[in-house]
């Protein structure tokens, strides 16, 4: 691409929609393969209650546990697709490059230093493999759709 045709608005834009769509397939990638199955709490709904200062209950705690699981997804897909308007390395292949930083970046990194998850070593190896298999799926996912998107927007 060529200095002329990079937008970071294009960008942002094929990119939050490429992280909805990469939300989406991770989400129901773990409905089959989930990362936790002890009834542990799910990081998006302890940043939740978090946020709230109190715990949350029911409905109100799902609405608020999906606004930042969706939220988180679409904003990721944006710097992505903002960062690939002038980065294209960041693209590498085909997105997997994209998907394992993310979960480094959260799951590894951000989530156990914020308490809302089990620290690293810590965790079962069913969660890790989940994670990495899944955040494998949103990188995948994001790029492909960040790509058709962006064809799309000119």
């Amino acid at each position: 691409m060529s200095d002329r045709q990079r937008s970071i608005v294009k960008g942002l834009v094929a990119g939050a929609v490429a992280g909805l769509a990469a939300t989406a397939a991770k989400s129901l990638a773990e409905r089959f393969y989930p990362p936790r199955v002890h009834g542990e709490p799910e990081p998006p709904a302890k940043l939740a209650e978090t946020l709230a200062g109190h715990r949350l209950e029911g409905d109100t705690k799902l609405a608020a546990s999906e606004a930042i699981h969706w939220g988180f997804g679409a904003v990721a897909g944006a710097a992505y697709g903002a960062a690939a308007e002038f980065y294209p390395a960041v693209t590498a292949r085909d997105g997997a490059s994209f998907g394992l930083a993310l979960m480094t970046l959260t799951h590894e990194t951000a989530l156990p230093a914020l308490g809302l998850s089990a620290p690293v070593g810590e965790q079962s190896a069913r969660e890790r493999t989940s994670e990495a298999a899944t955040h494998l799926l949103f990188g995948l996912v994001a790029e492909r759709v960040r790509r058709a998107v962006r064809g799309m927007l000119g």
